[in-house]
């Protein structure tokens, strides 16, 4: 099947009458081809059941979990992003959905590919997304002490406040003399003063 085929064919297959369980719809991601995938976006409350849906050998055969990861969108909330393939059939399909900051939580897919279990774990150590089902949701990746989630947009990178960017020359500087330009601030670096020692000093 063509990522096209393979979109259609789960938007057909989880179609409703019912408005309030929401729309599925898919796109083609970029790519080309031999690399292109269908990407279908489903309602959150719907995210067991399209996966279901894809895994079914009467449908699209998705027998294998690839992976599963999230995108801080700020004020978008979340996007969960799941990765399917079939064996047999030699295609796949990307699954996404959308959490919201307030509430981040999903169904697990644990149960319907056990493998996801790893990644669901570690997506909800990165970003604080919880899936509900999950038999064991304990930290994966860091020591359990640790506060915050890396991985969120609004999460400082304390080491950078404490120690400059690595490398030898900020863009556009050299061994010659030249007027040396502003730093740029990395993601996740707040301007000087305004956290950490700096901050404390000043109050």
């Amino acid at each position: 099947m063509t990522p096209e085929e393979v979109g259609e064919r789960l938007v057909h297959l989880m179609a409703t009458d019912d408005p309030d369980k929401g729309t599925v719809t898919a796109e083609v991601s970029g790519g080309g081809p031999g690399h292109a995938r269908a990407v279908v976006d489903v309602p959150v409350a719907r995210w067991w059941f399209v996966a279901e849906a894809a895994r079914d050998a009467g449908a699209l055969g998705c027998d294998f979990f690839d992976w599963l990861s999230a995108v801080d969108e700020l004020d978008g909330g979340f996007s969960v992003v799941a990765h399917l393939w079939s064996t047999r059939r030699r295609h796949g399909v990307l699954l996404r959905t959308r959490v919201s900051r307030e509430d981040p939580e999903v169904e697990s897919l644990v149960d319907l590919y056990p493998g996801a279990a790893w990644h669901e774990r570690e997506t909800f150590e990165m970003f604080g997304i919880t899936f509900a089902r999950h038999p064991d949701l304990r930290p994966l990746l860091l020591p359990p002490e640790f506060e915050g989630h890396p991985l969120r947009k609004e999460f400082v990178l304390a080491a950078r406040v404490a120690k400059p960017w690595p490398g030898a020359k900020e863009p556009g500087e050299s061994e010659g003399g030249a007027a040396k330009r502003a730093p740029m601030r990395p993601p996740g670096v707040p301007a000087p003063g305004e956290w950490g020692p700096a901050k404390e000093g000043r109050s």
